[in-house]
């Protein structure tokens, strides 16, 4: 059974539609890729499997729950998480409460709880610590608990996000973009790690990107959206000589 199954994916804004007809058996342990051009619905579907947006017309499943309905956290109390294309993190908190905030996605102990300290209480709070610190470790960043998480550098902060989004324990991660504004070297770096989280936290990945070293290196297989629409699917072999996705990305002229 796929772990993340869409039929007939769509989405309108007013009398504009942005997705159109979306449809994915995403299997457990994938890779994928979601590329297009700018305005081509990428962010759109993502916004729509995590309840931002509610489709107007077909069904997702993750995991057999029917996630149409759903609030964005009743989606992450079953397992999905995902970052942004524009950075969102508290930027005015700490690097460790950046991610002991995520945490509270599976903490258990309620209001009374909090309020007289109780036993459940301490335990699920230095629980959550723990685990954020080990999670800050992980990705390099237990030297900067304490920073405020604006004052680090901008590839840092991009593995903050990641660093937050997996401590939802997550089983779907949708990274969207998580190359933009990097540098050459940071490229690099982010693929080995993206790579590298999957086989360590046993995850399933969809991958929104737009530098194409990024989603040809590390992905399976790419879908490739053009106004909404699903022009092609395939290996990054296939879509690399595609010619409706060089007509998307240059123009007819490119296929001429």
């Amino acid at each position: 059974m796929p772990v993340l199954r869409i039929r007939g994916l769509t989405h309108y804004f007013g009398g504009l539609r942005a997705v159109h007809d979306f449809n994915l058996d995403l299997e457990p342990g994938e890779l994928i890729g979601i590329i297009g051009p700018n305005g081509a619905g990428k962010t759109t579907v993502f916004n729509l499997i995590t309840g931002v947006y509610r489709p107007t017309e077909g069904e997702i499943l993750f995991n057999g729950h029917n996630l149409v309905g759903k609030r964005p956290d009743q989606i992450v109390s079953l397992g999905i998480a995902r970052t942004f294309q524009t950075i969102r993190l508290f930027k005015n908190l700490s690097v460790l409460d950046n991610v002991r905030i995520a945490r509270f996605a599976r903490m258990s102990y309620g209001v009374p709880a909090a309020m007289f300290r109780l036993p459940r209480y301490v335990r699920e709070e230095a629980q959550t610590r723990e685990r954020a610190l080990e999670l800050l470790d992980l990705m390099g960043l237990s030297e900067q608990a304490n920073w405020v998480a604006s004052s680090l550098p901008y590839g840092l902060q991009r593995r903050l996000e990641i660093a937050r989004a997996l401590a939802t324990e997550p089983r779907l991660l949708l990274l969207d973009e998580p190359a933009a504004g990097m540098n050459p070297g940071e490229i690099a770096e982010l693929m080995e790690l993206i790579q590298w989280i999957r086989r360590r936290f046993d995850l399933t990945i969809i991958l929104i990107e737009h530098q194409m070293r990024v989603v040809m290196g590390i992905c399976e297989r790419i879908k490739v959206l053009d106004f909404g629409e699903t022009i092609a699917e395939g290996t990054p072999a296939e879509i690399q000589n595609n010619p409706r996705v060089i007509e998307a990305y240059l123009g007819e002229e490119a296929v001429a």
